[in-house]
């Protein structure tokens, strides 16, 4: 059994104050409307968890008795930090869960393949991450005025999500981030730390993340 832990709790801070980016309207349904369906409709998702700010239950349970499921979903509390929410998420999958993808609650464009393809690479490796290939040239500072050094592109790849793995494998990378007392920016960095390999699965769509208003004419353009 294959479960989606979409990550909702953020604040989105970026967008202004008050604003939660989720439940802004975009192409007639809020953002995260989008992102639950993906998911939804996917072939090789069988379970949803959505991981949420305290506060906000009622507001989920309200967009999905409007929205035409077909996959149960539970609901889990948000954490401090990004990596409490998956933790949180991972917590309440069902018992016969063997593989999650996680994805960015904000993340609402995410094609179809996309998702099948990052599930099918986790089966075989036990994690796998969609990501695109860099294409802008990219330099290093040392100091946030200078440049110090040019990086090699074509090494280099911008990690999304979705995110898979096999359970174990995640549950037993994130207990050593928190055993640690350590910060990761996403849930591939925590297989680094216990040396678990991580398959790339390109995208070659795009796969954008609501981060500012600017974003939104774009998804606006995507998603119709």
């Amino acid at each position: 059994m294959t479960s989606a832990i979409i990550v909702a709790a953020g604040r989105g801070t970026r967008m202004g104050p008050n604003i939660d980016k989720l439940f802004l309207e975009v192409a007639g349904a809020p953002v995260i409307a989008h992102t639950w369906r993906r998911f939804d409709e996917a072939d090789s998702i069988d379970d949803i968890v959505l991981v949420v700010r305290d506060g906000l239950q009622d507001a989920f349970s309200e967009l999905a008795s409007s929205l035409p499921l077909n996959k149960p979903y539970r609901l889990a509390l948000g954490g401090r930090e990004r990596q409490d929410s998956v933790w949180n998420g991972l917590m309440v999958v069902p018992s016969d869960t063997a593989l999650v993808a996680i994805q960015d609650g904000a993340r609402p464009c995410t094609p179809a393949d996309l998702i099948e393809a990052t599930v099918k690479a986790a089966h075989l490796t036990g994690a796998a991450v969609a990501a695109q290939r860099v294409s802008d040239t990219i330099k290093q500072s040392d100091d946030g005025q200078l440049i110090a050094r040019h990086l090699d592109r074509s090494r280099l790849w911008a990690v999304q999500t979705p995110q898979a793995f096999r359970l174990d494998i995640i549950r037993k990378a994130l207990a050593v981030v928190r055993e640690k007392g350590l910060s990761v920016t996403d849930d591939t960095a925590a297989c680094e730390l216990i040396g678990q390999p991580v398959q790339l699965v390109e995208c070659a769509k795009p796969n954008p993340k609501v981060t500012v208003p600017a974003d939104l004419p774009y998804l606006e353009l995507l998603l119709k």
